[in-house]
C-alpha cells in the first residue's frame, strides 16, 4: 500500500491508529479517580506529542540514518516559529501560509548551517552546530530585538498584535490561527460514564501532518537516496575513496531534517501565536538528541515513541507535588505516609529531570536499541513461548528407534 512493503504498511497503520485514537488511549482513568493524575488525553499535551514527534522524525533522518549528531537543531524550530508568527502578523491568521513559510525559511537556514558545518565530521561538526545554535539564540535574544529593526520582540517574545496589518485577513475569520475558518483551538468533549475525551481541531491537524511526514520518512529510508545515507554513516571515508563526493547526500539530509524541525516550529505557533528565543536554546537541541536515542536511533518509529515518553514525563510527572503523595498515600499510618513521601518526592514534580535520567541511562545500558529494542526483545519472548508449546517442542517426539529405522 502506497508504495510500501508489508511490514512498512502495519507500522503505518499502527502509527495512524495510535494517532487518531489518543484521545481515549491517553485518558485511561475516570476523570474524578486519583489516577487522573496520570491522563496524558488533553489537547496542549496531545498536541506536543505530534509536533516534538516530527521534530524527532526529522533529527532522525541526520543522526540515525546518516551518522551526524547535531547540538542545535533547536535553531530551525526557534527560525520556523518565527518564520510562521510574522506570517500571522503581516498577512493572515490561516495556519496554511504560515507552516508553509516556517518549512521553507528553515529549509534556507539550515543550507547555509549546513554548507559551512559539514566541510567537518564527528565531534567537529557537532560543535559547529552547537556554535550556530547559540549564536542564533544570542541574535533572537538581543541583537534582533533592536528597537529599529524589531524582529524578534527579545526575551519577550514575537506574538501578534491587534494593531499589525494582516493584509489578507478575511472579515469574520476567527481572531486565532485557524485552518480556512476552523479554529485552532475549536474542541469538542465526549462524556462517557465517568470518562471525558476532547477532539481538538490543532491536535488533529498536528496529526495528519506528523502522519504524511512519518510515511514521507519511511519512503525516505528504504529509498536509494537513504541507502546512500546509510553507507555514509557505515563508512564515509571507503564511500570517499570509491571517488563519490558524499558532501551533495550529506547537505541534503541536514536541510531535508532542517525543514522537519521548522514544520515543527511553526505548528507551535500555530497552536500557539507565540514565538520566544528559548526554542533555540542548547537545552532544546539536546532534547531532541535524548528523544531519538531514548526511542531508537536509526529506527522509524523510535524517535516518535521517544518524544511522546520525555513529553509524558515532563507534563505529567513534573505535576505531582506532596499534596498529590499524600492523597495516594492516606490510607497508610501517619508517620509511614511521611516516610513514603519523603522517599518520592525527589523524583517527581520539580524533580523530574532525575527519573528520566535514571531511566535513560537504564535504557542507554540495558537497552541500546532504546525502547524499540525493548519492544522487539518482548515480541521475541512471547514468540518463543508460543512456538514452545509441548505440541511443538522437539523433546515430546522421541527419535525412532534404530530397529524401526531398520
Amino acid at each position: 500500500m502506497l508504495g510500501l512493503n508489508r511490514k512498512d504498511t502495519t507500522l503505518l497503520i499502527v502509527v495512524f491508529l495510535l494517532t487518531m485514537l489518543a484521545p481515549f488511549l491517553l485518558n485511561p482513568f475516570p476523570a474524578d479517580s486519583a489516577m487522573a493524575q496520570f491522563n496524558a488525553g488533553y489537547p496542549d499535551l496531545m498536541q506536543r506529542f505530534v509536533i516534538f514527534g516530527i521534530f524527532a522524525v526529522g533529527f532522525n533522518i541526520l543522526f540515525g540514518l546518516t551518522g551526524y549528531l547535531s547540538f542545535g537543531h533547536a535553531a530551525f524550530l526557534g527560525v520556523g516559529s518565527y518564520a510562521a508568527v510574522w506570517m500571522f502578523k503581516l498577512f493572515t491568521f490561516n495556519v496554511v501560509p504560515a507552516i508553509a513559510a516556517a518549512v521553507v525559511v528553515a529549509g534556507l537556514f539550515s543550507v547555509l548551517i549546513g554548507y559551512v558545518s559539514l566541510r567537518r565530521s564527528g565531534i567537529y561538526f557537532s560543535i559547529l552546530t552547537l556554535a550556530f545554535a547559540q549564536m542564533s539564540f544570542a541574535l533572537a535574544y538581543s541583537v534582533l530585538s533592536n528597537p529599529k529593526f524589531n524582529l524578534t520582540n527579545g526575551e519577550t517574545g514575537l506574538q501578534v498584535y491587534a494593531d499589525d496589518p494582516q493584509i489578507f485577513a478575511v472579515a469574520g475569520s476567527p481572531n486565532l490561527p485557524h485552518l480556512f475558518g476552523l479554529s485552532m483551538r475549536s474542541t469538542y468533549t465526549m462524556d462517557v460514564g465517568a470518562w471525558s475525551f476532547d477532539f481538538n481541531a490543532g491536535y488533529y491537524l498536528c496529526a495528519v501532518i506528523m502522519l504524511v511526514v512519518f510515511y514521507l520518512s519511511v519512503r525516505l529510508f528504504r529509498s536509494p537516496f537513504g541507502m546512500m545515507l546509510r553507507a555514509i554513516k557505515s563508512n564515509q571515508q571507503r564511500l570517499n575513496y570509491t571517488g563519490l563526493n558524499s558532501r551533495p547526500y550529506t547537505l541534503a539530509a541536514f536541510v531535508i531534517s532542517g525543514m522537519y524541525a521548522g514544520l515543527a516550529g511553526g505548528l507551535l505557533a500555530a497552536m500557539d501565536p507565540l514565538a520566544g528565543a528559548e526554542r533555540m536554546q542548547w537545552t532544546a537541541s539536546g532534547e531532541v538528541v535524548l528523544m531519538t536515542i531514548l526511542g531508537g536511533a536509526g529506527t522509524l518509529i523510535g524517535p516518535v515513541l521517544g518524544a511522546g515518553f520525555i513529553k509524558y514525563f515532563e507534563n505529567i510527572f513534573s505535576k505531582i507535588n506532596d499534596n498529590v503523595l499524600h492523597s495516594w498515600f492516606a490510607f497508610l499510618p501517619d508517620g509511614m505516609e511521611d516516610f513514603m513521601v519523603t522517599i518520592i518526592h525527589p523524583f517527581v514534580g520539580k524533580g523530574w529531570h532525575l527519573t528520566l535520567g535514571l531511566l535513560f541511562m537504564l535504557v542507554v545500558i540495558f537497552l541500546p536499541g532504546g525502547l524499540v529494542e525493548g519492544g522487539q526483545r518482548i515480541a521475541r519472548l512471547f514468540k518463543r513461548n508460543t512456538t514452545q508449546t509441548p505440541g511443538n517442542d522437539p523433546e515430546h517426539h522421541p527419535k525412532p528407534s534404530p530397529h524401526v529405522a531398520e
